[in-house]
């Protein structure tokens, strides 16, 4: 990267590892892989634990640890460009200010929808709610949609509110990162300035192996209600004759695979396993019931050569060329979910060539080298914009 050569990038870490995580890492990587010099500000909501309340709800709302380390550090090592990841809860939206202060460009990801939702994911009840879209989230608050909590739920409304009133999201972000058209188009609806969101996917850097025999389906992801783990597990209990449902991953509905003998568990595997079992299987299956953002799942399975089969539900459309690269299924609907898997393993040649089609699509679309041509430019029209200010 010529233009730009150091980068401070800012993330919360999750007590529960989970995508956006390696996605920062495998970011940060390859920065410095093409010549930025990168540090990195990494705090882990692990922190949390050894807090009183009072003091997480301060945190939340404005955390003077976050302003005064990143303080020190734009001093120390003067950054061109600060990329902020995930603020909540020990980081927060301190850290904008203290960007603000030395006068640097500052560019955030939207890797969920927590600018526009205490939950997070808009869902609620198992379906996709849209109600704090545009508005002050005091709903999401009333009905505790954040882990079933009114007080906790309330600590997110009033950090959302207390900084919309600050031009926290406004005057301190100089540029956003969607990861698609779809999520771009619905912050635009939640009142963030069009003019200053671009997009950048999700990457991967897999070589391309020889193409083995493959069987079957395979899930990869947290096993949770948002993911559609109970829609998939419904649909694969109305199948016969087809091999078990290989699932990868952990998290609180372990307990619905127990006895399942359509059910291969295989826990939690590292990436080269994952990226192993994926060689080897005919389908991955993301049955989520609420809006992805992009999975990297997904980038993955098209670096793999394997297809997708997901919900027709958000950006998925999108993402999959129906019959081309995957297949499409009505969401929350285990019997339309049933319908695609059977007729998908039941015609492998059709699968095997979607396949090929989702690897041509990642080398396309979603390798490292394109994806670091794209945040450059990102980079710079941040820091152009910046300087016109």
């Amino acid at each position: 990267m010529d233009a730009i050569k150091r980068v401070l990038v800012v993330h919360a870490a999750y007590q529960q590892r989970g995508g956006e995580d390696t996605v920062v890492e495998a970011e940060v990587a390859l920065l410095r892989e093409h010549g930025c010099e990168v540090e990195l500000y990494c705090r882990s909501n692990d922190d949390l634990n050894a807090m009183g309340h009072l003091t997480q709800v301060q945190n939340t709302l404005w955390s003077n640890s976050t302003y005064g380390e990143v303080d020190g550090l734009m001093q120390a090592f003067k950054p061109e460009i600060v990329h902020v990841h995930n603020t909540f809860p020990v980081i927060s939206p301190s850290v904008y200010w203290v960007v603000r202060k030395h006068k640097t460009p500052l560019v955030q990801t939207l890797h969920n929808f927590r600018l526009l939702c205490p939950q997070a994911t808009l869902l609620r009840q198992g379906a996709v709610c849209e109600d704090c879209v545009g508005h002050l989230p005091w709903r999401g608050a009333v009905r505790g949609c954040y882990r079933g909590s009114v007080s906790q739920s309330s600590v997110i409304a009033s950090m959302l509110a207390l900084h919309r009133g600050l031009g926290s999201f406004d005057r301190a972000v100089t540029r956003y990162i969607a990861l698609n058209e779809f999520c771009r188009n619905k912050f635009i609806e939640g009142g963030l300035a069009a003019g200053k969101i671009s997009i950048k996917p999700n990457f991967v850097d897999l070589p391309e192996l020889p193409d083995g025999p493959r069987a079957g389906m395979l899930y990869v992801g947290r096993l949770s209600e948002e993911k559609g783990l109970d829609v998939l597990l419904q649909a694969t209990a109305l199948l016969e004759g087809l091999p078990p449902l290989r699932v990868i991953g952990d998290g609180p509905l372990r307990h619905l695979l127990v006895g399942r003998k359509d059910i291969e568990y295989l826990g939690e595997l590292p990436s080269d396993q994952v990226y192993a079992e994926m060689r080897r299987a005919q389908c991955l299956v993301i049955p989520s019931i609420c809006y992805e953002n992009f999975p990297r799942t997904l980038v993955e399975a098209y670096a793999c050569g394997l297809p997708v089969i997901a919900s027709r539900l958000g950006p998925m459309p999108d993402l999959i060329e129906e019959g081309q690269t995957g297949l499409l299924f009505d969401p929350g609907k285990p019997e339309s979910l049933g319908r695609v898997l059977s007729q998908a393993v039941e015609n492998s040649e059709k699968l095997r060539v979607m396949g090929l089609t989702a690897r041509r699509k990642y080398q396309v679309e979603m390798t490292g080298l394109i994806n670091i041509g794209i945040l450059e430019s990102i980079y710079l029209t941040a820091l152009e914009e910046f300087n016109c200010q």
